[in-house]
């Protein structure tokens, strides 16, 4: 499995599209889906965005939101999250092959028809040859920096509701055989109240070889904050460099803190989008990240209404090496 900075072919894209599932925030989040995937396509220099809607009333919308060489595609996708929905794509070239695995709505809380399914349909459309893996794993619940290394979360990896039958070493085996992992770095917990159990691409992200991103606490009422400081402290003690960014702070809808993360970004070949929040700290978190990706565009663009749906622009995608 190669690190998101290495050069994409093309990147998948989940558009919301279902107005029962959404409720109000539904036109606002296709308009943030739509700006993330405008970024990333960034007029060409980025890479090929394949926006996938679900009917033909939602593509038009998208169609319409979205500039010039963004390809829309109508297909029977269940929810946007394609990060967990998606294939895995390993190697490189001729040598590429599209991991498929299990899913059970995270751990059975939701049950999208289209889910299980779409990720071995993209995969075959874009002619890429397809392994099925036995055994349940949500793309979100990894990140990997190419050189063998990967990082998850006990709390979502060894979660019962997803491989009740595997125990740390059993998963650490089928990784290696399904995507080259040679080690892992276990973390403890994920964000309060994140529903994916505590998916890390919400806590902590490679930007380099055995280099990790983790958020540090930036109010005294951040409910994460014993979260990122038990993260940096683990990643510290396994060798990985830690570079701390600001978190977003103590963050609210309908009332409950709500796990809205910076590290939700997304690396594309020309830019990185980053989902912001309107928060105070929005900005300085733009400006950590800049000298991490040199070559790169920082875009901060506003993900509130995606939240709404349990994640953000990392989750709503899925990249395809070269």
């Amino acid at each position: 499995m190669l690190p998101e900075w290495a050069p994409h072919e093309r990147v998948w894209i989940g558009f919301p599209s279902d107005a029962e599932a959404w409720g109000a925030p539904l036109a606002e989040a296709q308009r943030q889906i739509a700006a993330f995937a405008n970024a990333v396509h960034d007029s060409g220099k980025g890479e090929t965005v394949h926006l996938v809607a679900k009917g033909i009333d939602a593509a038009a919308v998208a169609r319409g939101l979205c500039d010039d060489g963004v390809i829309v595609e109508d297909r029977h996708i269940g929810d946007i999250w394609l990060r967990d929905t998606g294939c895995i794509i390993v190697g490189s070239g001729i040598a590429r092959t599209a991991r498929n695995f299990g899913f059970n709505g995270w751990g059975g809380r939701f049950d999208y028809d289209g889910d299980q399914t779409i990720g071995h349909e993209l995969a075959k459309a874009a002619g890429l040859a397809v392994t099925n893996c036995d055994w349940v794993l949500e793309g979100g619940s990894i990140d990997v920096d190419g050189e063998g290394l990967a990082v998850t979360t006990t709390d979502c990896l060894l979660n019962p509701n997803r491989n009740p039958s595997l125990d740390q070493q059993a998963i650490e085996q089928k990784l290696a055989r399904d995507l080259g992992i040679e080690r892992l770095l276990w973390l403890g917990d994920g964000l309060a109240n994140d529903h994916t159990d505590g998916h890390i691409d919400n806590l902590a992200r490679f930007v380099g070889p055995n280099h990790l991103v983790i958020p540090e606490a930036s109010d005294v009422d951040d409910p994460n904050a014993d979260v990122y400081a038990d993260a940096r402290a683990r990643a510290e003690v396994f060798g990985c460099i830690v570079t701390p960014l600001p978190s977003v702070g103590r963050f609210e809808q309908d009332s409950e803190a709500v796990p809205a993360s910076y590290m939700n970004f997304y690396i594309g070949n020309s830019t990185v989008v980053v989902p912001i929040y309107g928060s105070k700290h929005d900005d300085n978190a733009l400006a950590a990240l800049q000298p991490l990706f040199p070559t790169r565009k920082i875009i901060g663009l506003r993900a509130d209404a995606v939240l709404t749906g349990g994640g953000s622009f990392h989750c709503s995608s899925q990249q395809v090496p070269l």
